[in-house]
Order: structure tokens, then C-alpha cells, then sequence
């Protein structure tokens, strides 16, 4: 019996060198058009960055590394730190990270905190103070820059320990994780907000932007 010759031809359904060229590029297609929609979607800011020399055989060694936060200006935020031999390549580790952690904390009238903290990580601590409309942000570098990338209006903070920005960072995510709205209060007691408020808000519900808790 003769056989044929095995052809090397794709089968059927098959798009060959071409068809994986054009299912590479979609996926670069795509890879791109979900960083751009993180890149619209995020707000970053560079807290701090360090210069680190390293002293090796024939001459000093530099690294730098970058302190971050990133939020989406409506209730979410993080922090990352990287290191790197270049600037750009440390800012980006930092980013990348700090939106891997990132937290979403409840706000009162998508302005303000619901209620005061403390915040202390290690050597800082920080107090955080709700505030009424048009206050502002009153707080200190890495402190506002977080609140400016949460997307809180109006808040006064205080840093009563360490000024180290990366312990002060550390310290305000400490209190932002510890807020609670009157909404999860409520559901964890088994009562209204009603109950727990004398002059609810208006309409009879908190705002969309007030999560059920962190």
C-alpha cells in the first residue's frame, strides 16, 4: 500500500505562522487598551524617591527607590514602594504594587471622613479629623498626597510622630483602613442607620460613595 507524503500545509481551522502573528497582535491589542483604561482610571503621585550607593570594587554603586500612591479619586487608594537601578523603572515597580494593595475607605458625602482616627505604624502616628464643606485639605506632604489621590475634599490631619515619609504613609493607611460608615455599623449591629444617627441624611440613604466598610 502506498502512502501519501505527510504535507507540512495547515489543517483546516488552522491559521499557521500568520494566524498566530494575528492572535499576537490582538493580544498586544488588548494589553495596551486595558493599560490605558488603568492609566484613565488611576491617579498616581511620587511621595518620595531615595538615592542608595552601594560601595562595591572600583567605585560606588546607585539604586534609588520610589514611595507611591495611587488612587482612583472616588473612594479607592494604595501605596508601593520599589527600588531599581533607574528612576523610571523604580516608579513604575512602586505603581504597579500600589495598585495591587489597594483599599477602599467610606466617606460622608464623598468629602470627608465619617468619624475621627488614629493611625500608627512603627515610630509614626497620625490623626485624621473629618471636616466640614469647604476646609480643604489640611495636611502634610505624604499625608495630603494621599488624600489627594483618594479624592477626599475636606480633611485635617496632624503627624504627631516620625516624619519619615514612608512610616507617615504607612500610618495614614493604618487610620483609612480603620473608618467605617454608619451604613456598616448598622449592618453589623442588626439595626438601621436611623437607629444609630439623630439627624440621618437627607433622602433617607448615604451616598454611593459610602462603602460597606474597608
Amino acid at each position: 500500500m502506498a502512502y501519501a507524503p505527510r504535507s507540512n500545509a495547515p489543517r483546516s481551522g488552522e491559521g499557521g505562522e500568520g494566524g498566530d502573528r494575528r492572535r499576537g497582535r490582538r493580544r498586544d491589542e488588548n494589553r495596551d487598551a486595558r493599560q490605558d483604561r488603568e492609566q484613565d482610571e488611576f491617579k498616581d503621585k511620587l511621595v518620595t524617591i531615595n538615592r542608595v550607593a552601594k560601595v562595591v570594587k572600583g567605585g560606588r554603586r546607585f539604586s534609588f527607590a520610589a514611595l507611591v500612591v495611587v488612587g482612583d479619586e472616588k473612594g479607592r487608594v494604595g501605596w508601593g514602594a520599589g527600588k531599581a537601578r533607574e528612576v523610571p523603572e523604580a516608579i513604575r515597580k512602586a505603581t504597579e504594587r500600589a495598585k495591587r494593595g489597594l483599599i477602599r475607605v467610606p466617606m460622608r458625602e464623598g468629602r470627608t471622613l465619617h468619624h475621627d482616627v488614629i493611625g500608627e505604624f512603627g515610630a509614626g502616628r497620625v490623626i485624621l479629623r473629618a471636616a466640614p464643606a469647604g476646609t480643604g485639605i489640611i495636611a502634610g506632604g505624604p499625608m495630603r498626597a494621599v488624600f489627594e489621590v483618594l479624592g477626599m475634599g475636606d480633611v485635617v490631619a496632624k503627624c504627631t510622630g516620625t516624619t519619615n515619609p514612608h512610616n507617615m504613609v504607612k500610618a495614614t493607611f493604618a487610620g483609612l483602613a480603620r473608618c467605617t460608615s454608619p451604613r456598616a455599623v448598622a449592618a453589623r449591629r442588626g439595626k438601621k442607620v436611623a437607629d444609630l444617627l439623630p439627624n440621618p441624611p437627607r433622602g433617607g440613604a448615604e451616598p454611593a460613595t459610602e462603602a460597606a466598610g474597608v
